[in-house]
């Protein structure tokens, strides 16, 4: 019999916590984002009770009904899936942050959208870092051009970078891919002058590793929620 979902959450949450102290970091520096995917209303509200303030949405569109049916809730809304230009002006308005931004014109629009409506919005550049055609993000080599265009944007806060790797059944597999996205990190920071703190990186089944490797944001769907359905 499965787990009931505060127990998963409570379960999640220790690891975080342990992941954080073999790595001597402080457990509040890390933020789980709950991937709500396919899950429906009531069962984020199950959620929302067992402690989880973060949530994470794919498509604009399923997002849309799910914030609006909770917005008596304290908790914020991020954006973790690929995002077109012409989906920008429903996530400045629906989302806090958006992980997923991998190209200038795709932040211009963001930015344009956003100032629209007198926001400003917290992003994420995404970086590919596997050279995988499957997988969107900026190659390694052109992000600190990002880094500086994206920081002169007035409507846009760029807090930090996202990755994902490819699909390791032994989550060490994916270590040398959020150790490469750290150090990307650093030493584009130190060129750029860019403050660059969030890590948004790790998913159920390899979150403990990027904790380790330096993830203050790890996005967590089925280790909360269960197998998904599709």
């Amino acid at each position: 019999m499965p787990l009931p979902l505060k127990e998963r959450v409570k379960t999640v949450l220790k690891r975080v916590e342990e992941a954080c102290l073999r790595s001597n970091r402080d457990p509040g520096d890390v933020r789980v984002v709950a991937v709500t995917k396919t899950v429906d209303v009531e069962r984020i509200k199950e959620a929302i009770d067992a402690g989880l303030r973060i949530f994470g949405e794919n498509y604009v569109q399923e997002a849309r009904e799910k914030i609006e049916a909770l917005k008596a809730f304290d908790i914020e809304w991020h954006f973790i899936g690929h995002l077109q230009r012409n989906k920008a002006k429903d996530a400045v308005r629906l989302f806090r942050m958006i992980h997923t931004v991998d190209s200038l014109r795709l932040a211009q629009e963001l930015d344009k959208r956003a100032g629209a409506i007198g926001r400003k919005v917290d992003v994420l550049i995404q970086v590919n870092l596997s050279g995988e055609e499957t997988k969107s993000g900026i190659a390694r080599e052109d992000l600190e051009a990002l880094v500086r265009g994206v920081g002169g944007l007035e409507n846009l806060s760029l807090l930090g970078l996202m990755t994902l790797p490819p699909y390791f059944e032994d989550p060490e597999g994916a270590r040398p891919f959020f150790r490469a996205l750290r150090m990307l990190r650093d030493e584009v920071e130190e060129r750029t002058g860019a403050e660059l703190r969030e890590l948004s990186m790790g998913m159920s089944h390899d979150f403990e590793v990027a904790i380790e490797e330096g993830a203050t944001l790890v996005r967590i769907g089925s280790a909360i929620f269960g197998p998904r359905d599709r």
